[in-house]
């Protein structure tokens, strides 16, 4: 037997790589926008321009860029061999992007009314990082 063998019989975890430019800006007080445009694949910059329009209301502009960075993370996640399913830990900081974005985008579907993706996404988000989803609220 492998000594990394998944006993439980699922997919191994997905750790993305690390990508410390975006992050490093944003920590830097760097704005998100300006992040997003430099680093238009980072979903941690994406997640951060969702975050600001919810903080300030503009639920749908919320929305917009929250999916954004779903979808640059699902992208990412597919390039490290992701199939669909299996876990994205939080505890491996280049997924915090991803999971903040889905984390978003459920948020921001709720405030719409859209149920079923807030449904779809919150649960995305627990099978993906029970961690994220305990962390994100």
């Amino acid at each position: 037997m492998a000594i990394h063998e998944n006993l439980l019989g699922g997919p191994p975890p997905t750790h993305l790589p690390d990508d410390p430019g975006p992050r490093e800006l944003l920590a830097a007080g760097t704005t998100p926008a300006d992040v997003a445009a430099k680093y238009p694949t980072s979903s941690l910059a994406w997640a951060r321009l969702a975050d600001e329009a919810f903080e300030r209301g503009s639920v749908v502009e919320s929305y917009a860029y929250a999916r954004t960075g779903y979808h640059r993370g699902l992208d990412a996640l597919r390039r490290s061999g992701w199939k669909g399913h299996g876990p994205v830990p939080w505890e491996h900081e280049p997924n915090r992007g991803f999971l903040r974005a889905l984390h978003a985008l459920a948020r921001a579907a709720q405030a719409i009314g859209e149920e079923e993706e807030y449904e779809r996404c919150s649960q995305f988000l627990k099978d993906s990082s029970p961690t994220a989803a305990e962390v994100l609220g």
